[in-house]
């Protein structure tokens, strides 16, 4: 099978699944998309979708955005990853968007890359769905998808957008792409994933494929159990180091309580003996009587 007749067998799979996949993140303009892709690096879409209204709903417009000082975009997105890090690059951005381009975003790709934070990938993202231009947004996770199908041996992300463009239909690529995501997240996970039994995996990988990502997941699953291992070890060494000195106090307990162990009955009743030898001095009496 040629990577075009594979090709069109994974998008006839993805459209059955897919048919119309939502945009994951939460936007109303070019604007709020741009924001949302750049504040979603390192983070999910969800906590991107959660924290982006009370942003937005302050500052809508790049020229209000820019206005805001950088603690008080913080404010609003300091539960992401890198926060402190985005905050300074979507002021930065907004102010860039108010001086160089008139306040609004601009649709070509010299642009948006000119931009804080923003790279090929979010730029293609943006041309894709904010601008419905031809783009293939590929991220780690799609590439990681177009090598496992086989429709790339690319060792970058850039070489898999290549190979990718080659064979899906230039009018299927901004879906294919967000296609790709949804089903990366529910069938094809990164780690732990069983390609063999996966809808697409289990007949685009190669053979040898298959059994590389097997030993790669029995690995990391040794290794997680030998930090377990190791964990639990260093607790019961823990917990064993500070244990002496609760034996120490019932031992000392123990000490105390010795003296009841004196009051034994036989030690100092005697007089059972006395009475034997007083019962051979009644006989003697007897005699002497």
């Amino acid at each position: 099978m040629t990577r075009a007749e594979k090709a069109e067998k994974i998008l006839a799979i993805l459209d059955e699944l897919y048919p119309a996949p939502p945009i994951p993140l939460d936007h109303e303009d070019p604007f709020s998309l741009l924001i949302a892709v750049l504040l979603s690096a390192q983070t999910t879409d969800a906590q991107v979708n959660k924290v982006t209204p009370a942003l937005f709903a302050e500052a809508p417009t790049p020229a209000l955005m820019a206005g805001l000082p950088v603690a008080r975009i913080l404010h609003h997105i300091k539960t992401l990853g890198l926060a402190p890090t985005k905050a300074k690059r979507v002021q930065a951005l907004a102010k860039q968007l108010v001086d160089e381009f008139g306040g609004e975003v601009p649709s070509n790709f010299e642009g948006l890359e000119s931009l804080p934070g923003v790279g090929h990938k979010t730029a293609s993202v943006v041309m894709a769905q904010a601008f419905g231009m031809p783009a293939f947004p590929v991220d780690t996770h799609i590439h990681r998808l177009a090598a496992r199908w086989g429709l790339s041996k690319g060792k970058s992300v850039e070489h898999s957008e290549a190979d990718l463009k080659k064979v899906f239909p230039e009018s299927r690529w901004a879906d294919a792409h967000l296609k790709m995501i949804y089903f990366g997240r529910e069938h094809c996970p990164a780690q732990y994933h069983e390609l063999a039994q996966c809808p697409i995996c289990a007949w685009a990988a190669s053979n040898k494929r298959i059994l590389e990502e097997r030993r790669a997941n029995d690995l990391a699953r040794w290794e997680a159990g030998e930090r377990l291992r190791a964990a639990a070890a260093e607790r019961k060494a823990a917990a064993e180091a500070a244990a002496p000195a609760q034996p120490a106090e019932s031992a000392g307990k123990s000490a105390k309580k010795k003296p009841a162990a004196k009051k034994k009955p036989a030690a100092k009743k005697q007089p059972a003996a006395k009475k034997r030898s007083a019962k051979p001095s009644g006989g003697r009496s007897g005699v002497l009587a």
